[in-house]
């Protein structure tokens, strides 16, 4: 029997929710947070803290690198030290600075195609060169391609690889032996990795290895936001046990202002760390189930739902609609309301698909599901 109940629906539309400012009666299923109540711990040790009547500027105290310190450690198998570790207004204010900081104006940084597109802006705003290696796709899943990797890596321009682990949008759960495929290389080419592992906590039946684990010449950007369902309260660790590398982070994100904390982005996290375990089990059990029903039915309208080990997002190839993702999300948003993101912001061969968030209510995945069945049908006819 669960303890929770993922299932509550809870209406966010006067919540001032990203996710939902959207018209009335459309459904949005796009960005990566979850429509779900978070760990009561959570709540409870917010209420805390709002219970003191002031709200002044915070410090970062050692309980907090503790809290991610015992979790990674119990968890993950990976032993830090509390040296290594920066707190952080999130990960992507983390991986702008990062690449202003580690990286020169005209470098090129490697990702692997179709990735979580806010990679581009990061490297693109910044006189930056975004260099593709295309993660290889055989129709039902998608799998690392090492020597396409290498031959990105290997050229002179190339100064770092930016890794997400697990992969979004693909749901990939890199292996350890991978990883170290991919560390090996990136020492031969002299090239730093950049490692984004919000989605760590969100591995279904598989088993997430921290890139610090094969390696420790990487930076990590670790939170408990995506997870635990707390992105607003942007909180952040960048892990980096270099010393040489960590100075030079650090000293850009506080010149960037991004390392200073609200005052409950603290509170939360360690609150989620020390008493959510059990719920976060539950929410992947649950995840699991609703990635289960939606791949079915997906494949009942002729579509392909990409083999998932992690995330709670559904990757949608819809190369049987022949339609460019962009026209197609607009097709299915305009006649039914539901709304996805797509496939082609990620790059790659992300033009074929669509990306669903699945980290909802039951009656409302079947409604987005229902939705998106009308909008095949509407095509096919």
């Amino acid at each position: 029997m669960m303890l929770f109940d993922f299932d509550k629906e809870i209406d966010r539309t006067a919540s001032s929710s990203l996710k939902w400012d959207v018209k009335e009666g459309e459904l949005p299923m796009w960005v990566a947070d979850m429509d779900l109540a978070v760990a009561p711990c959570i709540t409870e040790a917010i209420n805390r803290r709002v219970s003191h009547p002031i709200y002044g500027y915070s410090v970062v105290p050692p309980s907090w690198n503790e809290a991610y310190i015992d979790w990674w450690e119990r968890r993950h198998g990976l032993k830090m030290q509390p040296e290594w570790m920066q707190f952080c207004t999130g990960i992507v204010p983390a991986i702008s600075s990062i690449v202003r900081r580690v990286t020169n104006v005209g470098d090129n940084i490697a990702v692997m195609t179709p990735v979580y597109d806010i990679f581009f802006h990061s490297i693109e705003n910044f006189g930056r060169h975004t260099v593709e290696c295309p993660l290889g796709y055989d129709g039902e899943k998608y799998s690392l391609d090492l020597n396409e990797l290498e031959r990105v890596l290997s050229h002179p321009l190339t100064t770092m690889l930016i890794l997400c682990n697990p992969h979004n949008p693909t749901g990939n759960v890199w292996t350890k032996a991978q990883l170290k495929e991919v560390a090996s290389l990136c020492d031969a080419y002299g090239v730093t990795v950049l490692s984004d592992e919000i989605h760590c906590d969100l591995v279904q039946g598989k088993e997430y290895t921290p890139f610090l684990s094969v390696s420790r010449r990487g930076i990590a950007c670790i939170s408990a936001s995506k997870a635990f369902n707390i992105a607003g309260l942007q909180s952040a660790a960048v892990v980096i046990p270099d010393p040489i590398l960590r100075n030079k982070v650090v000293r850009g994100l506080n010149s960037d202002e991004v390392a200073e904390p609200n005052c409950f982005a603290v509170c939360a996290t360690e609150a989620a760390l020390r008493g959510g375990e059990k719920w976060l089990n539950e929410l992947n059990s649950f995840i699991a189930e609703n990635k289960r029903l939606a791949n079915g039915k997906i494949a009942e309208m002729g579509l392909k739902a990409v083999k998932s080990d992690a995330t709670y997002l559904v990757w949608i190839d819809c190369s049987s609609l022949g339609i460019h993702s962009d026209e197609l999300g607009e097709f299915i948003r305009a006649k039914t309301g539901l709304y996805l993101s797509s496939g082609s912001q990620y790059r790659g061969n992300g033009e074929r698909f669509l990306r669903m968030n699945v980290a909802c209510p039951k009656s409302r995945l079947y409604d987005g599901l229902a939705r998106l069945q009308t909008a095949v049908r509407m095509l096919k006819k």
